[in-house]
């Protein structure tokens, strides 16, 4: 019999650790929160390690991790689960959500704010002291595994007035807000993760500080850390540091000329 017959967590296990560079105290927060079984929700940039951080923390708390990338047209049944008509038979079929709930997993829905407004009211009696979820086509009430925890996150810049938590649904959560990290911690991360030396490293890191400064002349978005580690990966490819940087940072950031062409000189300055 297959490990993942025997355990059905197994296939959410993460078995080798992330490399997680802790930024301020998050990791006692979340650590803390878990403890307290208090729901945790987490605001930052696009790519500064909100969901590597959800990873680490899974694997320091040796618990499985069910992830959801939300989106416009994620329904609830999406996360609860749905009737299957398999081999001539209708099969009940549990969600991402159902099935976290049931086997005491981290649940991460990630850019909750992307999912249908009907999506996240089936959150709220998991996000309080009743921690249950109600399946309403089976006329099913499940009691959350001891272990779980629900986990959200969204990038607090794409706010909107069609696109924000409702105070009912935020203040179920606590809070922990994320950045990029300080340059020395994220010269360190870029090294190793896009397998570049230190020196390439700290230019990559100065070159995001620099376009990040750029968001009061039109740019929706700095360049996150993930794009850095792009281009280190690209660089490490044997790819010219300029070449790289215009694949992975430059052209991810925007199609407007005008901008393109200020983040190239940049680009140029630096390498």
């Amino acid at each position: 019999m297959s490990p993942s017959r025997n355990d059905p967590a197994a296939p959410y296990r993460i078995s080798r650790e992330p490399y997680y560079v802790p930024a301020a105290d998050e990791v006692e927060l979340f650590s803390a929160a878990y403890e307290k079984r208090i729901p945790v929700m987490l605001t930052g940039p696009t790519g500064c390690g909100k969901t590597r951080f959800v990873e680490a923390m899974a694997h320091r708390l040796q618990k499985p991790l069910v992830t959801v990338s939300c989106h416009e047209d994620l329904f609830a049944s999406d996360l609860v689960g749905r009737f299957l008509l398999i081999e001539g038979q209708t099969v009940w079929t549990d969600g991402p959500l159902a099935r976290a709930v049931r086997m005491g997993a981290l649940c991460y829905l990630d850019e909750i704010v992307e999912a249908r407004k009907d999506t996240t009211v089936v959150l709220h009696p998991l996000a309080d002291e009743r921690r249950t979820l109600f399946i309403e086509k089976r006329g099913e009430t499940v009691k959350a595994h001891p272990d779980f925890l629900l986990v959200i996150s969204y990038n607090p810049g794409y706010q909107s007035v069609m696109k924000d938590l409702k105070p009912s649904t935020r203040q179920r959560f606590a809070g922990i807000s994320f950045n990029y990290p300080d340059p020395a911690k994220e010269a360190a991360i870029v090294a190793h993760e896009g397998g570049v030396d230190p020196a390439s490293a700290e230019k990559l890191v100065t070159l995001a500080g620099k376009i990040r400064n750029m968001r009061d002349v039109g740019l929706a978005e700095g360049a996150s850390t993930r794009l850095l580690i792009h281009a280190g990966r690209l660089m490490s490819q044997g790819i010219a540091p300029k070449s790289a940087c215009r694949a992975a940072v430059a052209g991810p950031l925007s199609d407007e000329p005008g901008l393109l062409a200020t983040v190239m000189d940049l680009i140029e300055d630096i390498f």
